[in-house]
C-alpha cells in the first residue's frame, strides 16, 4: 500500500525553514505512530506532501495504518494511490481504466488531474479531456460532469510519475505533534477539559496531563483512562506524563477557612498555584483549561482575572468562546463523549451563593486564612507517570482473584472499549457475555443483577484488574477478572 499524505494548508504558507521543520516532524511522528505495525515502513517527504509505503498486505493491519494516520495531528487528508512510471496519454487511460472500469458502467463522471513537476508535453486539462473521453467511450459511463459528478477519477502528475487515487482519506488537520511547544493541561475528564486538551495537541503542543483529585479513587481512574485514550487516539508518537495531585486536604482547609461564597475562586487560584510550581519543574511553557465564559459562577470575566493574576504563568483556554453543545460535539467526534458522561465526579467545595464578580483583595484576605503548608503537602505527595504506563502502573499492586475458565451461569463483562468489541467480539461456549465499556462500569454495575457471578475482561488484564478491584471496594463481592490461559 502506498500513500500520499497531504500536510494541513497553513503548513504550506510557512517560510521555508520552518515549514521544512514541520513536515520533518511529522515524518518523525507517521514513523513512530506506525512502527509497531511495520518497523520496515518507509516514510519520504517532499516540499507539500509526504509519502508512505507499506509490504504488508494484511487487511486489518493496512485498516489499523489507516485509523491512526486519519488521528494524527498535521495531516489534512492522505490518498491511497497506485503509482507508475508517467507514459503518453493512451497509458495514462490504460492505468486509470484498470482501476475505474468496473464502477464507470452508467455513472455520470469527471477526471480530476493535479501535475506538478516540468517536462510534460501535456497540461493537467489536456489529461482531463483525454482520459474522460476515453474512459465515457470504452467504460460505457453515462456522461461527464465537472460540477456535480457521481464518481470522480482522480489522479495525480508527478515529475515523470503516475499516482492514480482510488480512496482519500480525512485526517484531523493541525500541526504535528511537537512541532511547537509543551503544555500542562489541567484535566478533570468531563467535556470540557477533554476537549481543550484535543484542541491543543491538534496545534501541535506537547500535551501533558495535570489531575486534581478532590477526594474520588473512582475519578482519579477515570481521569487517567480518558487521558490514556487521547494520548493514545491523538498523541502516542510521543511520551507525555500524567501528574495526580491529592487534593482533598486542599478542599478539607478551604471548607473551614474560606468564605463560602469565594470557594470556587479560591479553589481554581490553588489549583493553578499547584500546576504552575509543576510546570515550571518539567520546563512546561503553558497552562491549559478547559474553561468558557460564564458556563459556570467561576468563569465570569470578572472571576476568570483574579483566577489569572494567582499566577505569572500564561493560561490558555481553547474554548473560551463555545458553546457548551458544540463542545459536547466535538467530544462525540473525538470519542470522549463516552468518557466524560460516565466520569465518577466528586466535589466538596459547592457555594451555596457563589460570587460572579470576585474582588481581588477580598480573595486575598480570604486566601490569608488559608494554611499554604497544605498546598505544598499536596504537591509533595503528588505522583508522576508516563502516560504510556499510566494504567499498567496503577495495576501493579491491585490484589484481584483471577479465573482462567469461566462457567455456565456466570456472566463475563467485556469493558474492552466498543470498536474493540465489534473487531473481534468474545464468544464463549455456554457462558453469558455481555458488553459494558469500562468507562461505564461503575455507573452502571450497580444495576446489574446482585445474584450472579460477573468476570471483568479485557486484552492485558490491567483494566479488567483495576475495575474489578474499585467495585470489590466498594461492597460488590460478585466480582472477579476473567483471563483465559
Amino acid at each position: 500500500m502506498k500513500l500520499i499524505v497531504k500536510v494541513f494548508p497553513e503548513i504550506t504558507i510557512k517560510s521555508r525553514p520552518v515549514r521544512k521543520h514541520f513536515i520533518r516532524q511529522l515524518g518523525k511522528n507517521i514513523r513512530s505512530v506506525l512502527r509497531d505495525l511495520d518497523p520496515a515502513l518507509k516514510v519520504s517527504g517532499v516540499w507539500d506532501n509526504l509519502e508512505v509505503e507499506t509490504q504488508l498486505t494484511d487487511t486489518k493491519v493496512l485498516r489499523e495504518m489507516t485509523e491512526r494516520l486519519c488521528c494524527t495531528p498535521g495531516i489534512v487528508h492522505f490518498l491511497e494511490v497506485n503509482e507508475y512510471p508517467l507514459g503518453d496519454l493512451d497509458d495514462i487511460t490504460e492505468k486509470c481504466k484498470a482501476h475505474y472500469a468496473d464502477l464507470l458502467p452508467g455513472k455520470v463522471f469527471a477526471v480530476r488531474c493535479k501535475r506538478g513537476g516540468k517536462n510534460h508535453s501535456f497540461s493537467s486539462m489536456d489529461v482531463e479531456r483525454y482520459v474522460g473521453s476515453q474512459l465515457r467511450q470504452q467504460c460505457a459511463a453515462a456522461g461527464i460532469d465537472l460540477k456535480n459528478p457521481e464518481l470522480l477519477v482522480r489522479m495525480e502528475i508527478r515529475d515523470q510519475q503516475l499516482y492514480v487515487i482510488h480512496h482519500q482519506h480525512n485526517g484531523v488537520g493541525g500541526y504535528p505533534l511537537g512541532s511547537v511547544e509543551q503544555t500542562l493541561v489541567l484535566m478533570s475528564g468531563g467535556f470540557d477539559s477533554t476537549v481543550a486538551s484535543y484542541e491543543m495537541m491538534r496545534r501541535g503542543l506537547l500535551t501533558h496531563f495535570c489531575f486534581f483529585n478532590l477526594g474520588g479513587r473512582a475519578h482519579e481512574l477515570g481521569v487517567m483512562e480518558v487521558a490514556h485514550y487521547l494520548w493514545k487516539k491523538y498523541g502516542s508518537s510521543h511520551r507525555v506524563l500524567f501528574i495526580s495531585v491529592p487534593f482533598e486536604e486542599v478542599v478539607g482547609e478551604l471548607l473551614s477557612k474560606v468564605d463560602n461564597s469565594h470557594m470556587g475562586v479560591v479553589l481554581k487560584r490553588m489549583m493553578l498555584r499547584a500546576a504552575t510550581q509543576i510546570a515550571e519543574r518539567l520546563q512546561i511553557d503553558a497552562l491549559v483549561t478547559g474553561e468558557a465564559i460564564s458556563q459556570v459562577s467561576s468563569q465570569t470575566l470578572t472571576n476568570l482575572s483574579v483566577i489569572d493574576s494567582a499566577t505569572d504563568m500564561l493560561v490558555l483556554r481553547p474554548l473560551i468562546a463555545s458553546h457548551k453543545q458544540d463542545i459536547i460535539d466535538t467530544a462525540e467526534q473525538i470519542g470522549t463523549a463516552e468518557f466524560a458522561k460516565h466520569m465518577p465526579e466528586y466535589c466538596g467545595v459547592i457555594s451555596v451563593n457563589p460570587t460572579t464578580k470576585a474582588k481581588r483583595p477580598r480573595v486575598e484576605y480570604e486566601e490569608q486564612q488559608f494554611d499554604m503548608a497544605v498546598l505544598e503537602r499536596a504537591l509533595q505527595r503528588s505522583r508522576q507517570v508516563s502516560i504510556d504506563h499510566v494504567m499498567d502502573e496503577l495495576g501493579q499492586d491491585v490484589q484481584v482473584e483471577e479465573v482462567r475458565e469461566a462457567l455456565p451461569g456466570q456472566i463475563v463483562l467485556d469493558i474492552r472499549h466498543p470498536d474493540a468489541v465489534e473487531d473481534e467480539p468474545l464468544e464463549l461456549a455456554g457462558v453469558e457475555v455481555q458488553a459494558l465499556p469500562f468507562y461505564a462500569i461503575n455507573s452502571r454495575f450497580k444495576a446489574l443483577d446482585a445474584t450472579r457471578q460477573y468476570l471483568l475482561y479485557c486484552d492485558k488484564g490491567v483494566m479488567s484488574r483495576l475495575h474489578a478491584h474499585h467495585l470489590l471496594s466498594e461492597g460488590h463481592a460478585n466480582v472477579r477478572v476473567y483471563r483465559p490461559a
